[in-house]
């Protein structure tokens, strides 16, 4: 599916997020980058519900579990016959489908920002204005790297979640500048998750999909 591979690629806001910061913003700008890169670094372990929505409006839904650092697993929903998993190294699109499995290098996708503890996300990072003042939003991208794409995260200040601030969704682009929105629900912090959690069953031995 178009979709499920647009988001393990690529994970570039809306237009209306969008605005440069101004000079006089700046040293504010910096301590606000300096608390969304707190905020993600506080998170050990985080397991929430997603929809993943592509340019062209199709969604698709599942559960989302992310381990730091650099695991995270994109459980979609039975009708989607598709799995999205890291492993601390390698991002892996599973396609029961077609019995198929694609893999890349964190690094080499826009979920490196969240993933890659190699990625600095205040060196890459530049904050975008939301006119809003509980909501964050940072641009990350490697201007060296283009091919890595480009990650816009959205953060929404909650007292309850590490750091104070809730990673509510994110916006992707990828180097084929193919758009994917992924937003994040029903968040639950660290909660046990185990290192097996991130495996998967290939496809090309077997092509049923593990229940």
């Amino acid at each position: 599916m178009a979709a499920a591979l647009a988001g393990a690629m690529a994970f570039a806001a809306p237009l209306a997020l969008v605005a440069p910061v101004t000079p006089v913003a700046a040293q504010s700008a910096s301590q606000q980058l300096d608390q969304v890169v707190t905020a993600l670094r506080s998170i050990t372990t985080l397991k929430a519900d997603f929809t993943q929505t592509d340019r062209a409006g199709k969604t698709v839904s599942g559960e989302l579990t992310l381990k730091n650092p650099g695991r995270i697993r994109f459980e979609y929903s039975k009708d989607v016959n598709m799995l999205v998993v890291a492993d601390g190294k390698s991002l892996t699109l599973v396609d029961y489908e077609v019995a198929q499995v694609q893999r890349w290098p964190i690094k080499n996708s826009p979920l490196g920002a969240l993933l890659d503890p190699k990625r600095d996300v205040k060196r890459f990072g530049k904050l975008v204005q939301t006119g809003n003042p509980n909501v964050l939003s940072v641009e990350v991208r490697d201007p060296k790297k283009p091919e890595y794409g480009v990650i816009t995260l959205v953060m929404v200040k909650d007292a309850a979640s590490p750091g104070g601030l809730k990673l509510h969704s994110w916006v992707a682009l990828d180097s084929q500048n193919k758009r994917t929105t992924v937003r994040l629900s029903n968040h639950r912090y660290g909660v046990a998750v185990s290192n097996s959690a991130f495996r998967f069953k290939d496809p090309r031995k077997s092509s049923r999909r593990p229940r």
